[in-house]
């Protein structure tokens, strides 16, 4: 049996490595052993689990549920020794998070090093991205996300929310005026932030009462830092989320108008796996927790 787990660790290695030889490189293996093991889960289950060819590793329909399976066993093992090892009554070990980039940067990383400081035998890796990830298929302990969950299977806990705020700098407020209503916003210059809305038309309200507003952007950016950077240089008004703009407007560069125009805040959770929860990754939920929805109770008004 401890040859087969050893076999189906090898196999996931040369499929998350592109290759057998790069899975072999990975493990620190001999590249002949790794293959010869992989014919042999093959042999045992009478079909074949890859397809190989000059471009890498192809999985057949077959191997891309056995590789699921494999996953899926060698998670349980790993938590299976973790536990006999002592790490559900002690914190230790690596927890592995995702967090969005600027989220991450201002509020996440602060209570990453308060975290590790308080468990010195906890290790973090923090993976920083605004692109959706999958805690299953990334192997990641927790993620902490903005928006509404779209995994029922996942465990949900709310630190606060945020909202989509409209700023402008107080001196191109006073050359041009201050829009009153979103329709105004079609008289001014504005600054989209491409990844939030389009770059043709903002969104205000919910449900029934939600609209659409034509506006005229100036410039589109890729980047929140960017929108606000063009915002502060007095070149149009722009839409950014409340916590990405809070040091602008605490220091007085920008002012957020239209608030009462404003969508529903979106909910910010930290997201991790149904189940049994390993002691580092509880403390650390219960640790940043309440150190999340302090800073986030503190963005502006």
């Amino acid at each position: 049996m401890a040859d087969r787990f050893d076999s189906m660790s090898m196999l996931v290695a040369a499929v998350d490595a592109g290759s057998l030889s790069a899975g072999a490189r990975r493990l620190g293996l001999p590249l002949a052993t790794v293959s010869r093991r992989v014919s042999e889960l093959e042999e045992r289950l009478g079909t074949r689990i890859l397809l190989r060819s000059a471009r890498g590793l192809t999985l057949t329909e077959p191997g891309e549920a056995y590789l699921a399976a494999c996953r899926s066993i060698l998670e349980q093992l790993s938590e299976a020794e973790r536990l006999a090892a002592g790490e559900f009554r002690e914190p230790k070990g690596l927890l592995t998070l995702s967090a969005p980039v600027v989220f991450g940067r201002l509020h996440v990383l602060p209570a990453v090093a308060e975290f590790l400081r308080a468990y010195p035998q906890v290790d973090v890796r923090l993976e920083q991205t605004d692109r959706p990830i999958s805690l299953i298929e990334e192997h990641f302990d927790a993620a902490i996300r903005i928006g509404h969950p779209t995994d029922s299977s996942l465990r949900a806990r709310r630190v606060g929310e945020v909202r989509r705020v409209i700023c402008a700098s107080p001196d191109y407020l006073a050359g041009r005026g201050c829009p009153e209503r979103p329709e105004d916003l079609a008289q001014h210059h504005c600054i989209s932030f491409e990844i939030l809305m389009p770059s043709d038309r903002w969104r205000f309200g919910e449900g029934a009462s939600e609209r659409q507003v034509r506006i005229r952007a100036r410039m589109s950016v890729n980047t929140a830092e960017a929108a606000i950077a063009a915002a502060e240089a007095s070149l149009g008004i722009t839409r950014v989320l409340s916590y990405q703009v809070a040091a602008s407007v605490a220091q007085g560069k920008l002012k957020i108008i239209l608030q009462d125009a404003e969508p529903e805040p979106w909910p910010v959770h930290i997201l991790y796996r149904a189940g049994t929860v390993p002691r580092k990754l509880r403390a650390f939920v219960d640790f940043a927790g309440p150190r999340l929805a302090a800073a986030l109770s503190g963005l502006p008004r």
